[in-house]
């Protein structure tokens, strides 16, 4: 799901440096509300890790193979945080590990990056519905969790669909952008299941870490 360089043209590169800049400013105004920034840093901090080393991870799922990504429980986890923790995650990926690339870094924090803040948003109705709590949390941590990697899967294959250079075989690549969706598929099954465990787990010994 992280896009090398070379496979975007410039415009979409550019623009999506712009979007990033942009959700990137909404972004931080929003952490600008939160009344205990400094307690919350080490949290984004330990997250913003977790995704470095685990996006490095390749897991074999024939016919491709899939990186963990976790951007629905960093969006549910930490909030408005997760963007900016995310594009610091790729940075650091791009140049220490070429994985991804410096010239569509704004495009991978905008496929990764956004659904984040949707599985954020879509955790957050918790608060306002009624009933039984526990189950709703769990049905929305794996919503948050699958939700998120399934919007960046259909973006990463939306962008690479439409920008494949003529010079190569577009039905080849096409057949297998469609076919990576199967292994995106399960991993979003894998990662609700995970974000239910961990946000359950917190939810018990440490809920204020799962407020605001």
């Amino acid at each position: 799901m992280h896009i090398p360089d070379g496979f975007l043209p410039p415009q979409v590169c550019l623009t999506g440096y712009a979007l990033t800049g942009g959700l990137t400013w909404y972004s931080l105004n929003q952490i600008k509300k939160d009344p205990d920034i400094q307690a919350n840093i080490p949290k984004a901090s330990l997250l913003t890790a977790a995704f470095f080393v685990a996006s490095l991870v390749s897991i074999p799922v024939p016919p491709t193979s899939v990186h963990l990504i976790f951007n629905g429980l960093m969006g549910a986890v930490l909030g408005y945080y997760a963007f900016p923790a995310i594009l610091i995650g790729l940075f650091f990926q791009a140049v220490m590990f070429n994985h991804g690339g410096m010239s569509t870094l704004g495009v991978n924090a905008i496929i990764i990056g956004a659904p984040a803040i949707a599985g954020y948003h879509l955790f957050r109705q918790r608060e306002h519905l009624q009933g039984k709590r526990q189950i709703l949390t769990k049905a929305l941590s794996f919503a948050a969790g699958a939700g998120a990697l399934l919007i960046s899967a259909s973006m990463f294959a939306v962008l690479l669909i439409t920008c494949i250079s003529p010079d190569m075989d577009v039905h080849a690549e096409r057949t297998a952008i469609l076919l990576s969706l199967v292994g995106y598929s399960i991993q979003a099954v894998v990662e609700g299941l995970f974000s239910v465990m961990l946000i359950s787990f917190l939810e018990q010994v440490k809920p204020e870490l799962l407020k605001g």
